[in-house]
């Protein structure tokens, strides 16, 4: 029988147990073997096609993470901590997610998933099962869109500079940006400080620049960088610009963008992974769901 993904959380961290950074891929077929999956099992896929194994084990890491108990050395790579150490002694027999809200990383998680109006009311309603499926999926989704933003941002800072550019670029055409010219990348030498051009028209005539700065998340964007980014825009005689970081901007840095000659958009890295959740960029839908209601209207018309 295929385990939920909490029951995978404490094996996946006994399998990390060696100190080793491990591949997930190899993680997943390790907790298969500890279940005992059959052929058919290991080969059950869930609505979007992905095998129902790899799911679990990958949300199991993913909340394991958020915790600080794993953490990710490499792309596509799991290894744990200290405090995952510490764990494997506590809770000798399962971890789940009861279990994580004593790590204050998952409890930082958590309260950002809760709703910003009523949520006194709405955390009281959901310890006491008191939800309508409508609030219910709501918290689902709230936590979900959560976690990717976390796991989007940490995918984003571990791209190199050229990649994060590219990413930014794949996203602006994602939201219909250059549809009807072209989305490029400049070069890495020579680009005068923008690191992309977006062509609105096959012309190339109306165009929008792009900065894309990947910095780690307590390494605000200063006032300087946009002055800079501003005085790129003047150089390529451009009127608007996007600034896209992976962490946050200033408050001198705001007002600069907002008195600039020029108009440019910040975008920084909660807004960022928003739009990529928004327009299907680094992630892919898992299932789809229809809550229904009873129509008032038929049964009165009858």
């Amino acid at each position: 029988m295929i385990p939920d993904f909490q029951t995978v959380m404490r094996p996946a961290l006994d399998l990390l147990a060696d100190g080793e950074s491990h591949r997930v891929r190899d993680l997943i077929d390790q907790i298969s073997d500890v279940f005992n999956l059959d052929d058919d099992e290991r080969a059950e896929t869930i609505t979007s096609g992905q095998p129902k194994i790899r799911n679990r084990v990958n949300w199991a890491l993913s909340y394991l993470f958020q915790a600080g108990l794993t953490e990710r050395p490499q792309r596509g790579q799991s290894r744990i901590t200290v405090l995952g150490r510490e764990a494997l002694v506590e809770f000798p027999e399962r971890l789940d997610m009861k279990a994580l809200e004593k790590y204050p990383a998952y409890l930082e998680f958590k309260n950002r998933t809760r709703p910003t109006k009523n949520s006194s009311d709405l955390v009281k309603a959901v310890d006491d099962q008191l939800l309508t499926p409508q609030d219910l999926l709501g918290e689902a989704l709230r936590e979900n869109q959560a976690l990717m933003s976390n796991e989007l941002l940490q995918r984003a800072l571990s791209l190199p500079p050229v990649g994060f550019e590219d990413l930014v670029m794949k996203l602006l055409y994602a939201m219909g940006y250059g549809n009807a010219g072209r989305v490029e990348r400049t070069r890495a030498t020579g680009d005068a400080g923008i690191d992309g051009i977006v062509s609105q028209d096959p012309l190339g005539l109306d165009r929008i620049y792009v900065q894309a700065k990947r910095y780690a998340l307590d390494q605000a964007i200063h006032q300087p960088a946009i002055h800079s980014f501003s005085g790129a825009l003047d150089h390529a005689q451009g009127d608007r610009g996007v600034f896209i970081t992976t962490s946050t901007f200033s408050r001198g840095a705001r007002e600069a963008a907002d008195k600039s000659s020029r108009r440019i958009e910040l975008i920084d890295g909660i807004r960022l992974t928003e739009l990529m959740v928004r327009h299907g960029v680094g992630v892919h839908p898992e299932t789809k769901v229809t809550l229904y209601q009873i129509d008032e209207d038929f049964f009165e018309s009858l």
